[in-house]
């Protein structure tokens, strides 16, 4: 088996990853995991897909992740992992659809409006 290549995304984040057989490293940003995400939970969060078909430590993931912050990094990176492993065994996309791991989460920020303060948020009102 040759290298998988597929892309996440997530809010303003791009992830490109690289699946192929190996021994379970995952190097994001030529950086161990751990290091690069030190909360554990988003360090769950990318491993989220490879537990969920039981292929922890059958494949060496290399990723590389720009823009936005570490949650919609970490959650792009998970759409990419769980894309590859349906590239490589179809039998993987049940439980992963199940877990709607396969779908692009497609909230992004809504822009800002003129005359206001934020997107929705008004100034504030002075009567005099």
């Amino acid at each position: 088996m040759e290298i998988i290549n597929t892309i996440g995304r997530r809010k303003t984040s791009i992830a490109r990853v690289y699946v192929k057989p190996g021994k379970g490293q995952i190097i994001v940003n030529d950086r161990e995991l751990n290091e690069y995400f030190q909360s554990e939970i988003l360090q769950t969060t990318v491993k989220q897909a490879i537990v969920l078909v039981k292929a922890d430590g059958q494949y060496d993931v290399t990723v590389n992740v720009e823009g936005g912050g570490n949650k919609g990094q970490a959650e792009a990176i998970r759409l990419g992992i769980a894309r590859a492993l349906v590239t490589i065994n179809d039998e993987n996309r049940p439980p992963l659809k199940k877990e709607g791991l396969l779908t692009r989460d497609s909230r992004m920020v809504e822009r800002k409006k003129p005359g206001r303060a934020k997107a929705r948020k008004k100034f504030q009102f002075s009567k005099r």
